[in-house]
């Protein structure tokens, strides 16, 4: 008499084949994830540079502009700070700011991930250690994007 079905040695090998496959995809789909949250990052601070810059043309100056009320599409890991670049203690809107030049950073909780600074003085730079970055540059391993 036969019997149909799957012998343990069967199954084990099943499991271990899945098993696999699933050590190579996760570590994968975690990259594609950090990528896309990264490229809508560096999307939403040009579009905020663009927002800035169309508020200069109608204001001139960057004074004012309040960032609160911009609709933003901010990834899950990542917070933006925006301030007066002539004085990074202060926000644009403040009624003392210069609102001559503007400060953009955007700061992520994941250690792989990377921080982004972008100003209204052209400098766009991004780091993976976000204590590096400072309202001037991105310091020691920052890179140009």
């Amino acid at each position: 008499m036969k019997k149909n079905g799957f012998t343990l040695i069967e199954l084990m090998v099943v499991v271990v084949i899945v098993a696999i496959f699933v050590a190579i995809a996760i570590p994968s789909y975690q990259a594609y994830i950090r990528r896309a949250e990264t490229s809508k990052a560096q999307q939403e601070l040009k579009r905020i540079a663009t927002l800035l810059e169309r508020h200069k043309a109608r204001n001139f100056s960057y004074k004012g502009f309040d960032f609160s009320a911009q609709t933003l599409s901010t990834p899950r890991t990542y917070s933006f700070e925006l301030k007066d670049g002539t004085n990074t203690t202060k926000l644009l809107n403040a009624t003392d700011a210069a609102g001559h030049a503007w400060v953009l950073k955007a700061t992520t909780t994941d250690a792989k991930n990377y921080n982004y600074l972008i100003t209204s003085t052209g400098i766009r730079c991004k780091n993976l250690t976000a204590e590096n970055i400072s309202y001037t540059g991105c310091g020691t391993g920052g890179e140009a994007w």
